[in-house]
This record gives C-alpha cells, sequence and structure tokens, in this order.
C-alpha cells in the first residue's frame, strides 16, 4: 500500500466513522423501531384473523416482499413527486424500509405466535385471564424468545442495507465514502475502507445477540 492511499484512509476514517455515529446509526434505529412496531400490528391481524383487515395485511406482505427494496424507495422518493406528494431523502429512505422489513419480520412474529402451545392459551382462559392478558402474559413472551435470534438478524441486515440509502442522496456513510473516493480516485481503498467499518459495527452486534440469546436461555432455565 502506497504512503498516498494510506494518508487518504487515516484521514478519511474520522469522517466515516462521523457519519456513522450521525446517520447510519440512527437511521437503522429509527427504521428497526417502526419496521418492528408495524409488524407486531400485522402479525396480530393474522393471528386475530380478523376478516377484510387479514386480507389486506396478506397483500400487503405479498406486495412488499415480492418486490426489490430499492425499487420501493426510488417510487416513494423519485415516483411520489409526480403526484404531487414530496419527501426529503431521509424519511422516504425511512418509510421505504420500514414497510419493507416490516412484511419481513411481521411473518416471523406471526410464525412465532403461533408456534405458542394452544393448550396454553386454554389454560390462561381456564384461570380466569382474559384474552389480551393471555397475550402478553402468556403468548407473547414465549413468542418474543422464538423470535428474537431472526428478529435481531433482521437489524443485522438493516445495519448493513441501510447503505442502499445513498442511492436515494441520503448522505450516510456509504455516501460518504463514496464522495471521498471519487475526490481522491482511490474507490478500492475507501470502499474496502467502509466495509471494514460496517464489518466491525455487525461484529459488534452479532457478539451482543450472542451475548443476549444466552441471556434468555439463562433465565427460562431458572
Amino acid at each position: 500500500m502506497s504512503t498516498r492511499i494510506l494518508e487518504i484512509l487515516i484521514s478519511s476514517l474520522p469522517k466515516l466513522l462521523l457519519y456513522c455515529v450521525k446517520v447510519t446509526i440512527p437511521l437503522t434505529v429509527c427504521i428497526y423501531a417502526i419496521s418492528l412496531v408495524l409488524a407486531l400490528i400485522l402479525a396480530l391481524v393474522q393471528v386475530l384473523n380478523i376478516r377484510g383487515l387479514k386480507q389486506f395485511v396478506r397483500f400487503y406482505v405479498w406486495l412488499f416482499r415480492g418486490t426489490p427494496l430499492i425499487v420501493q424507495m426510488y417510487i416513494i422518493f423519485f415516483g411520489l413527486p409526480s403526484l404531487g406528494i414530496t419527501l426529503s431523502a431521509f424519511p422516504s429512505a425511512v418509510i421505504a424500509f420500514s414497510l419493507n422489513y416490516a412484511a419481513y419480520m411481521s411473518e416471523t412474529i406471526r410464525a412465532s405466535i403461533e408456534s405458542v402451545p394452544k393448550g396454553q392459551v386454554e389454560a390462561g382462559y381456564m384461570i380466569g385471564l382474559n384474552y389480551f392478558q393471555i397475550m402478553t402474559r402468556i403468548v407473547l413472551p414465549q413468542a418474543a424468545k422464538v423470535a428474537f435470534p431472526t428478529l435481531f438478524g433482521s437489524l443485522i441486515g438493516l445495519t448493513k442495507d441501510s447503505s442502499l440509502a445513498a442511492s436515494i442522496t441520503v448522505v450516510e456513510m456509504f455516501k460518504v465514502a463514496q464522495q471521498i473516493a471519487s475526490a481522491n480516485f482511490e474507490p478500492f481503498a475507501l470502499y474496502c475502507e467502509v466495509a471494514f467499518v460496517y464489518l466491525m459495527l455487525n461484529t459488534i452486534l452479532s457478539a451482543l445477540q450472542s451475548y443476549l440469546e444466552k441471556k434468555m436461555t439463562w433465565k427460562t432455565k431458572n
């Protein structure tokens, strides 16, 4: 590696880390929180078998799982202005990602809820609990343990996929790497550097996932 490239990498790293903390992480957390809430609502609509709404949810899941995320972002950011609806880049990315990830996560939550034995629901009724109490005290806590690995995996995937927001001009970490690369004509080195930052970020998240899974397992045994 030449001295020039090394100097570029060293000088660019603080800026990449700044935008990681300033934009990439907040973007990821915001999207994940919205997706999780929306996914829970979608899953409950299907589990409760609410007529009309269930069919709408199934259509929604089919639509957003069957079309590319980047196309969904382009429709929202570049397509909606032709209908008189103009959104800036950041909220456009949040909306597109949230709608997309909610579709996937809702299926995980639905399957996890349906994995809880029906006998436990019946037992809840036997001891005088209503449906809301059964769901919050019996079903959802158990479903959460089943869904946790997959849902946390979605967070790790979202951290990487957030780089796609650069395609609609969100100035996040990858977009900054593109700008530095175009200014210094060293795309290979800069893209490897930003890939390394993503790798380290997701390594931390993977370690956190393993730790939390062990804690949940320990609590279950005790």
